[in-house]
């Protein structure tokens, strides 16, 4: 139980890998709506 060993979290952190016991971050993407653009009233 340790750096050795795949199966922790200690050793796929050493061996540089994911899986179960070390989830990958999930990449979340952020949407911003644009503001709505006033338009303003025409003039007579």
């Amino acid at each position: 139980m340790g750096k050795g060993d795949i199966k922790t979290r200690r050793g796929k952190i050493f061996n540089g890998s994911y899986g179960k016991t070390r989830p990958k971050k999930k990449v979340t993407v952020k949407v911003v709506e644009k503001p709505k653009s006033k338009t303003k009233a025409k003039k007579k």
